[in-house]
């Protein structure tokens, strides 16, 4: 089982003659140097660097006291998660962190770049209790390029790093130390960066840290205009689209490890992506973004079956909190913690399943090509306003109709299905504008949050539709096992009530958004 850390540290410029000052700054207690350590690690990634570019290493590391291999994957600046796993005595690379940069590697081999050696002077700043509140340390670093044109390289960095669980405050304090000796930051985040750019200073090196910076490899069809603002409509879309497919990269580790909330965000990168494709077909060519949509449309309702069960058995189980001690007859809380779990265990194992498979790994491809080759129409030259405006304009119609259909529908299934496609056009048209925020500023803002205001208000409407089917299956499963079934219609009768109160909110909250003129940017 593969142990995590996470890891918050800065990195300094130094010299061979540099010496640490003073650390016994506010809340250290004792400074203990326990004496110097070799440390001895082998750097994998694909032949184009495709782990460094996303600020990802995969080390095998041997000295010191976490001899092993180590994924790091970045946080946010400053601060990454070390997934560690132990030494293997062969060249095979562990599966439990391999598994987890799949979607960054996708089907190219890990190969051995870079060889770092360094020998370590720490010191350990303890607390009151002995506690270990951070470790400076004065490296020397030795780096050997593997293949061909592989250089060498070597240099000497003074590195802060946090103590597990320890405030982040404490880095400011020793950082003032730090400079206060003539000590700066480095201009490098990582060691495996700096040895990359030092023993071969070539194009692809210098993308690695255009990566980091947030440039990236990603083609763009036009620069920048004034404040930063697209300057065509085919930057607009790309910088959404590339934002949005680094997202869904970026959380197949998290969803694999089942970390809170990562297939939800997944599932909205993947909506918001297809969403795009459909709304900018002006812009990104449609015989190649469709094929590529149907596939997002596959990986959704894969990321559904779990996402949708959280929800549901959420709701449901607030519901039956809900029920007042006279109206909870029988089993019902174990019958939906069962239920929940059953389906938990079936669609958790379904979906690493397809993140493992060879379908989910074309889509990634697909997703890459998008990005380093779009398919761009003429429409992608033009300037950004009139293209965008009307992309959306063009979502807020189609809206209209659906929730036309909604309004007039009488109650039941009819409107159901009505209130649901106008969910569904409701969140396109919400994108389509969060596409065109960069251009239009708060306007774009505002639309998008009215949107979201109908949006959700479609959603809790179906959402009830979906909990009551659920309260009827779970109904005929307790009266078949002898169990009273009561209080499952209970809850459906507050569910029913709930749809009423969303359907009798719809017409409002619709004159609301067409008086105020809010389908037009």
């Amino acid at each position: 089982m593969a142990d995590v850390v996470r890891e918050i540290e800065r990195k300094y410029e130094a010299t061979d003659r540099t010496r640490l000052p003073d650390l016994d700054v506010r809340g250290v207690r004792s400074v203990v140097a326990p004496g110097a350590v070799a440390l001895d690690a082998t750097y994998y990634d694909t032949s184009d660097h495709r782990l460094a570019a996303d600020g990802v290493t995969l080390r095998r590391r041997t000295g010191g006291s976490d001899s092993g291999w180590h994924l790091k994957l970045p946080v946010e600046p400053g601060v990454r998660e070390e997934i560690r796993a132990p030494l293997t005595d062969g060249p095979d690379l562990p599966v439990e962190l391999t598994s987890l940069i799949r979607s960054r590697v996708r089907g190219e081999p890990l190969v051995p770049v870079v060889r770092l050696r360094q020998e370590r002077e720490p010191l350990h700043l303890l607390g009151a209790d002995g506690e270990l509140l951070a470790e400076v340390s004065v490296d020397h670093v030795a780096a050997e390029r593997f293949g061909p044109g592989g250089g060498t390289a070597a240099w000497t960095e003074v590195e802060a790093e946090l103590g597990e669980g320890q405030d982040p405050a404490l880095l400011d304090r020793i950082e003032k130390r730090l400079r206060g000796a003539g000590l700066r930051r480095a201009s490098a985040v990582s060691k495996l960066e700096r040895a990359l750019t030092e023993t071969e200073p070539s194009r692809l090196a210098k993308e690695v840290v255009a990566a980091r910076d947030g440039k990236g490899r990603d083609a763009a069809p036009g620069k920048a205009g004034k404040g930063g603002k697209p300057a065509t409509a085919g930057d607009a879309v790309l910088r959404y689209v590339t934002e949005q497919i680094r997202t869904l990269v970026a959380l197949d580790p998290a969803v694999r490890r089942d970390l809170p909330d990562s297939v939800h965000r997944m599932r909205v990168a993947t909506r918001r992506l297809r969403s795009c494709f459909r709304s900018y077909g002006k812009v990104l060519d449609r015989d190649v973004t469709r094929p590529v949509g149907e596939e997002l449309k596959w990986l959704a309702a894969e990321l559904g079956v779990d996402r949708d069960r959280e929800v549901l058995y959420g709701r449901l189980a607030e519901r039956a909190a809900e029920l007042p001690e006279d109206l909870r007859v029988g089993p019902v809380e174990a019958r939906l913690a069962t239920s929940s779990h059953i389906s938990r265990d079936g669609s958790r194992q379904r979906l690493l399943a397809v993140l493992d498979g060879p379908r989910y790994l074309a889509l990634l491809e697909a997703l890459a090509a998008v990005r380093t080759h779009p398919p761009l129409l003429p429409g992608a030259g033009k300037k950004p306003r009139a293209v965008l405006r009307k992309a959306v304009h063009r979502d807020f119609e189609r809206l209209a109709t659906y929730v036309g259909e909604a309004l007039a529908a009488p109650s039941g299934d009819v409107r159901d299905v009505a209130a649901h496609e106008a969910r569904k056009a409701a969140k396109r048209t919400r994108y389509a504008a969060e596409v065109a925020r960069p251009v239009f500023g708060e306007r774009a803002k505002r639309y998008a949050k009215r949107m979201t205001e109908l949006q959700e208000l479609l959603g809790e409407h179906q959402d009830s539709v979906v909990a009551r089917a659920a309260l009827r299956d779970l109904a005929l499963q307790a009266h078949a096992a002898g169990e009273p079934s009561f209080s499952y219609g209970v809850m459906h009768a507050h569910e029913t009530a709930r749809a009423t109160a969303c359907e009798h909110g719809l017409p409002a909250l619709w004159r609301s958004i067409t008086s105020k003129d809010e389908g037009h940017l």
